[in-house]
């Protein structure tokens, strides 16, 4: 990026029986064949036996991955804002240790417990809670899609949550959950906005939050470090809403909504004149372009769970993981 660059231009064979028996399915009539779509159909998006397998399969190419330091031995078990962060750890700790991760340590999940929605269309995605043995008692909320039959399934958002923040959800008599639309209007945000409203809260603030470590908090301490000594720091923060980053929400027990969405973020931090930038960890400067003299541009991408009310109220952030992806010197 150039001096004068605006920061927001910085930018990234089973099949199932269950689904594909309705795709090709034909009913023999005294006219003819009637063709039954599978994108109009509603039905479980996995097996709970399919579930289990592609966090199995996950698992194994994540840890894989972490210990080569190699982003190709898991891309195609991620996606969206998990890939996102994930393929640029994995740069920034090749770069520093080219043999690979000499801290590896496997991740193991378990107590794995699925909420699989059944729905018309594509994509078709559940969540996996599991606990790990990383991130203390937290629990691992794993939301996993696909957009055909012919697709593995990919983790789109991954976070961590206190285990008495997951919710209960609302269930069929079979056990199967229920999806909630992007456009829902009986809950106090739509999930599609919840990414643009996150957005404008980070910048404006507003009553559309709880308070909470995510926004109240992460708000004082912006600007607390906006006017250092010697340094100016801005921020910009964007919506990340389409294609593999469509938020997915799941119906909670009580009438309210799990969500699950993505959003982008800049920080600029820019040196008085006559003084320069501190110097940035090796992960950092491992993914920086450019000579850091003046400024250092720094492009984050973080995924977000949130507790959406039923009704009038104000959504909680439960959990958020954010990573580097992307800096920028001049």
């Amino acid at each position: 990026m150039s001096r004068d660059r605006d920061p927001r231009t910085l930018r990234r064979p089973a099949q199932s029986a269950l689904i594909a028996a309705s795709l090709t399915a034909l009913s023999l009539t005294a006219s003819g064949c009637v063709v039954v779509h599978g994108e109009r159909e509603v039905l479980p998006s996995a097996t709970r036996a399919e579930a289990a397998e592609a966090l199995r399969e996950f698992t194994a190419a994540y840890n894989a991955a972490d210990e080569a330091y190699d982003g190709s031995l898991d891309a195609d078990r991620t996606t969206g804002a998990l890939a996102d962060i994930d393929a640029a750890r994995l740069k920034a700790g090749k770069a520093d240790n080219p043999d690979g991760n000499p801290n590896h340590t496997p991740l193991k999940l378990t107590d794995a417990r699925f909420t699989i929605p059944k729905k018309a269309g594509w994509p078709r995605w559940f969540l996996a809670d599991a606990a790990g043995n990383k991130g203390g008692s937290a629990r691992w909320l794993l939301v996993f899609t696909r957009s055909s039959l012919d697709d593995p399934f990919q983790v789109a958002y991954l976070t961590l949550v206190a285990p008495a923040a997951v919710p209960k959800f609302r269930q069929d008599a079979d056990g199967w959950a229920e999806s909630v639309p992007v456009r829902a209007k009986n809950l106090a945000a739509a999930p599609g906005e919840l990414s643009r409203t996150y957005a404008t809260y980070l910048k404006s603030g507003g009553t559309a939050f709880a308070d909470g470590p995510h926004t109240s908090q992460w708000r004082a301490l912006r600007q607390k470090n906006s006017k250092r000594p010697g340094m100016v720091t801005q921020y910009i923060d964007e919506p990340l809403t389409g294609g593999d980053y469509t938020p997915l929400a799941l119906r909670t027990a009580d009438g309210g909504a799990l969500v699950f969405f993505a959003t982008r973020h800049y920080e600029k931090q820019t040196a008085h004149t006559g003084t320069s930038v501190p110097t940035p960890n090796k992960a950092v400067q491992a993914l920086t372009e450019g000579e850091i003299e003046q400024s250092l541009t720094m492009e984050f991408v973080s995924n977000e769970v949130a507790l959406d009310p039923r009704g009038p109220g104000k959504v909680t952030i439960l959990g958020r993981i954010q990573g580097l992806t992307a800096a920028q010197g001049s």
